[in-house]
């Protein structure tokens, strides 16, 4: 038997990693999250595969392990493609209503910004990269999109 090799997943999300441990175990990888004392990862690019390569690169280089990670987002038409890579953050620059989460401020500020925009106008996406780095080596991008 072969050891696992080690995968760190580029988040501290635990759900994330529970997903692909798994699956991701049959192919001889030990998923792993971000470590704890690891540095926050400014997400400065202007695309989600920008993004997703900036975060696997610097855990890879970091740690010396093969890195993977995600960056995702809603992308609406009649915004010109609008939240994008800000989905998350999308409404940061909005007062909050007590008592609402910040997936339900985003969603409200979405709904403010697309009034007058007729149904059939209202096309959207969710699109997700996410990209594996091996240190001093091989770097594979994925993307996908649901209409």
């Amino acid at each position: 038997m072969t050891t696992p090799r080690t995968l760190i997943l580029a988040t501290r999300n635990q759900g994330k990693v529970r997903e692909l441990r798994d699956p991701l175990a049959r192919f001889g990888f030990d998923v792993q999250s971000l470590p704890e004392d690891f540095p926050e990862i400014e997400e400065n690019g202007t695309t989600f595969e920008e993004n997703a390569l900036i975060k696997a690169r610097a855990v890879a280089n970091a740690l010396g392990v093969a890195a993977a990670a995600d960056d995702s987002g809603l992308e609406v038409d009649a915004l010109g493609g609008a939240p994008g890579v800000y989905s998350a953050r999308y409404s940061e620059d909005w007062p909050a209503v007590e008592g609402e989460s910040k997936d339900e401020r985003n969603n409200r500020k979405l709904l403010v910004e697309l009034e007058g925009v007729p149904a059939e106008k209202r096309t959207a996406r969710f699109r997700c990269c996410m990209a594996l780095v091996i240190p001093g080596g091989e770097e594979i991008v994925v993307s996908g999109a649901w209409e």
